[in-house]
């Protein structure tokens, strides 16, 4: 039941959106507008929502995973160095070296060491690996930018939710006024009565009590849409000191009575718009290229390896130079990679692959029931609703024509309180059946045209 209110509290609020647009809007001291319509309501949250924020950063992380994964078909080349010091205590023998025909030794206890080197490596081969990760990211990155525009529809439904809620009970409120100040027109006439003799004071009191009811209506239901309000706000990410209202449009009979798309046109045309459907098939695919490359697991593997290296030490009696130039070597090599027997670990990656895609081909069918039934339920709401406008207008005509009847007779003292407000609950009822299945036609109207990609 939660879920269907909220689905038509959506479909209410996006409906009243080609109005509010065009509404005139008042702006606040620092530049941000007083009363808000349903897309300035939208467009802000795009833009703010720290909820969107997050999925757009996590679609961010996914698109670097695909720079990298592309970086990996390069050869990676590092550079090293070591350096050290040693130390012999006890050495006994040195260098000798002839000056001016007298021999000098020299005896040399520590010594110091350093080597250089360039080392590059290449996976030639392995199985189309690097090039099927780079698919699947790819894949990763658009589902990720999917799941963005999901969180984008999410925030959108939850700001319709709370926008058709401020503007059903704004009506609320006038039909609620109309039948306050019937009521105390009423209590005044009662009043009159009583002073005369022709109404007993506890007849008075319950003029007094339908009255008092009335405001007390009034009072919640404007409680209500401060809540609402507050709650918009919050999803806005709108300071607490920002004056926050929002425009309320007008809506006419020929929105409710509009046609209404076909059931099958609608479908058809959101398995091709919808971002969760688009989500479900991309996983779907990646779930294939991992069957593949748990695949290239039986496959050999070959990577190629270079280097160049060079090294000076203290104790030699050559210069640092020469030392650099002798010691300097390049080596180069080529590895080949034969897996024979890898413990299952090959066999259970495919199957662990074929029962992942047989999971996401699970959640692709869910997806499109999930969107069918939610199309349909849209659809049926249309089509009951604007049959219950119909007839819930005649109801309130003929209501309002009983009641002014009923009025008139009362105040002749030909009926009673009890048939007044009887005749006047009935009213309220009619005219606040007729203001809920008017906007839950239009609205529902507008939600299928919505799920057919057109623009609000």
């Amino acid at each position: 039941m939660k879920k269907t209110l909220t689905r038509i509290g959506a479909v209410l609020a996006f409906a009243v959106l080609p109005l509010s647009v065009f509404a005139t809007v008042t702006v606040s001291d620092d530049g941000e507008p007083k009363r808000w319509t349903m897309q300035q309501c939208i467009d802000h949250a795009m833009q703010n929502n720290l909820s969107l924020q997050k999925a757009r950063i996590t679609q961010e992380s996914a698109e670097e995973d695909v720079k990298g994964s592309r970086a990996q078909l390069l050869p990676q080349v590092s550079a090293s160095t070591n350096h050290s010091i040693g130390y012999t205590p006890w050495v006994d023998s040195g260098i000798s070296t002839v000056t001016n025909g007298l021999v000098n030794d020299k005896v040399k206890k520590s010594s110091y060491n350093g080597s250089y080197g360039l080392n590059g490596s290449w996976t030639v081969w392995n199985g189309n690996r690097n090039r099927n990760t780079i698919k699947q990211n790819k894949y990763t990155a658009e589902q990720s930018a999917l799941q963005t525009e999901q969180t984008a529809n999410s925030i959108k439904e939850k700001i319709a939710q709370l926008y058709v809620q401020i503007l059903y009970l704004t009506e609320a409120v006038k039909v609620n006024e109309q039948s306050l100040e019937t009521s105390k027109k009423n209590e005044e006439r009662g009043q009159q009565m009583l002073e005369v003799g022709k109404m007993s004071k506890a007849d008075l009191a319950q003029l007094t009590a339908q009255r008092a009811t009335d405001e007390y209506n009034i009072v919640e239901a404007k409680a209500n849409i401060a809540r609402y309000k507050l709650q918009l706000k919050q999803l806005l990410e709108l300071n607490a000191t920002t004056d926050f209202d929002i425009v309320v449009p007008e809506t006419t009979d020929e929105q409710a009575l509009a046609d209404i798309p076909s059931l099958n046109s609608v479908y058809e045309a959101a398995l091709l718009n919808r971002p969760e459907i688009a989500a479900s098939e991309l996983a779907v695919k990646s779930s294939d290229l991992s069957i593949t490359m748990a695949r290239s697991g039986y496959l050999p593997s070959v990577n190629m390896s270079a280097g160049a290296s060079t090294s000076h030490n203290s104790m030699s009696s050559r210069s640092f130079g020469n030392q650099l130039k002798n010691d300097f070597s390049i080596s180069g090599g080529l590895g080949i990679s034969i897996p024979i027997f890898d413990g299952r670990q090959t066999k259970t990656s495919i199957n662990k692959a074929k029962l992942q895609k047989l999971s996401a081909q699970i959640d692709l069918q869910n997806a499109r029931d999930d969107l069918y039934q939610t199309i349909e339920g849209y659809w049926l709401d249309a089509e009951t609703n604007q049959q219950k406008f119909r007839s819930a207008k005649m109801t309130t005509e003929s209501e309002q024509l009983s009641y002014n009847l009923l009025q008139e007779q009362f105040q002749l003292g030909l009926k009673n309180i009890v048939e007044l407000m009887t005749g006047k609950d009935r009213l309220l009822t009619a005219q606040q059946n007729t203001l809920q299945s008017k906007y839950q036609a239009i609205l529902a109207i507008e939600m299928l045209k919505f799920y057919q990609g057109k623009e609000f």
